[in-house]
């Protein structure tokens, strides 16, 4: 997949870099000056001058991309935004880290870790000093092909990962220093059957829900979301619930409404979102009926839901429609109603992330490799703050506390 437009994936089929074809095929890594080159892997880059009215805080943020594409990043990009403006300051790269395109920090804030989506998937850790440096704590293989997602039980004790072109979902355990073990599960998705047109399951995330009871698996290929509870003690799942979508949906990713009841699941082959109940007890997810992204008739990939901290809005990057869509939260979470869609500002956004505050909004976008940024208003609208910021295949973007 090269960071310059191309056709887009044909109606029926995962949107998602051809299955990996490209990706596995490149083997050099090619170095680009979009971001600050990789000399001293660890600093993080210094605050951005104060502005003539009074200093303004600057918060780090870090950039997954690809790193086995011509074009693509040479490991994790960092960099440092203004918690006022936005405005984004370019820093030197962690080197020595494949393919890092999710990444996810650690509740300690001490460490954040990358999946290597690549045929031989694996996670990778990287602590993050008190002086603001980085360094890689090594890699474990996830057992499984293109892992593409992500993230750590909130215990701090487990990750967890999802592997897309294999279909399954795997666990770590995370030591005292950050480091990985050794996998201590494995699970692929082996019924139900695939959905049309796809040739067999796609693990596309891996969540826990907010009580922290249950660990929910999002599969595209199967067009499932999967429950499990987690042996906290062991590292094991075991499946408790499946929720089935409508066949031939491609559900992608949820996100979930800070009460804790509801989930909202992007779903990206047929174009909709789906607002979930969740049964903290039993682990159930419950979809409801698809509903309009307001991008059109066709098929516009919706990528990702993000909600903001007060649970009063969503928004879900577009990724064939390059826009931005804005729902207002309603009866505690149980409805969204359709606002409007803003441009993003670049080509295909891949993934989207909050601030901390809720105050900006950041979409990473693939095709154009740049990093667009919105102000977020008091009424949930949003803003553009400043000219996109240039990023190699920018696939993820992480603002940390």
């Amino acid at each position: 997949m090269n960071p310059v437009p191309r056709p887009r994936p044909a109606p029926g089929l995962p949107g998602r870099r051809g299955l990996l074809g490209g990706l596995l095929a490149g083997a050099a890594l090619a170095a680009v000056p979009a971001l600050a080159a990789p000399a001293r892997a660890g600093a993080r880059p210094a605050p951005a001058p104060a502005s003539p009215a009074g200093p303004r805080a600057t918060r780090p943020l870090l950039l997954g991309t690809y790193t086995s594409e011509g074009g693509g990043g040479t490991g994790i990009g960092t960099a440092a935004y203004d918690t006022g403006t936005g405005a984004i300051t370019p820093g030197p790269v962690i080197t020595g880290v494949e393919n890092p395109s999710y990444l996810a920090p650690h509740p300690s804030g001490a460490t954040v870790y990358a999946v290597a989506e690549q045929g031989a998937g694996a996670v990778t850790a990287v602590a993050i000093g008190p002086d603001g440096t980085y360094e890689v704590l090594g890699s474990r293989p996830t057992g499984g092909s293109g892992p593409t997602h992500l993230s750590v039980h909130p215990s701090g004790r487990w990750l967890l990962s999802a592997n897309y072109t294999s279909g399954s979902v795997a666990v770590h355990p995370i030591a005292e220093d950050g480091s990985l073990g050794e996998r201590t599960d494995l699970v692929t998705h082996s019924s139900p059957p695939p959905g049309p047109g796809q040739g067999g399951p796609h693990a596309h995330q891996i969540v826990t829900s907010p009580d922290g009871g249950h660990v929910l698996a999002v599969d595209l290929g199967t067009d499932t979301v999967y429950t499990y509870r987690l042996d906290t003690s062991a590292g094991t799942l075991t499946e408790v619930s499946r929720a089935a979508l409508t066949p031939g949906s491609g559900p992608r990713h949820l996100a979930f409404h800070p009460g804790g009841r509801f989930a909202y699941l992007a779903c990206e082959l047929d174009n909709t979102m789906v607002v979930c109940a969740y049964d903290p007890a039993t682990g159930a997810l419950s979809p409801g009926p698809g509903q309009s992204t307001g991008t059109g008739s066709g098929v516009s990939y919706p990528a990702q839901p993000v909600v903001t901290g007060d649970g009063a809005y969503v928004y879900l990057a577009n990724r064939g429609h390059n826009s931005l869509t804005r729902y207002a939260v309603e009866g505690d979470g149980a409805v969204l109603r359709l606002l409007d869609t803003v441009p993003v500002g670049g080509d295909w956004p891949r993934q989207l992330a909050l601030s901390p505050d809720s105050s900006l909004l950041f979409a990473a976008n693939q095709r154009s490799s740049t990093v667009t940024v919105f102000g977020v208003g008091p009424d949930g609208s949003l803003t553009g703050a400043g000219t996109p910021f240039p990023a190699p295949v920018a696939v993820c973007v992480l603002p940390l506390p």
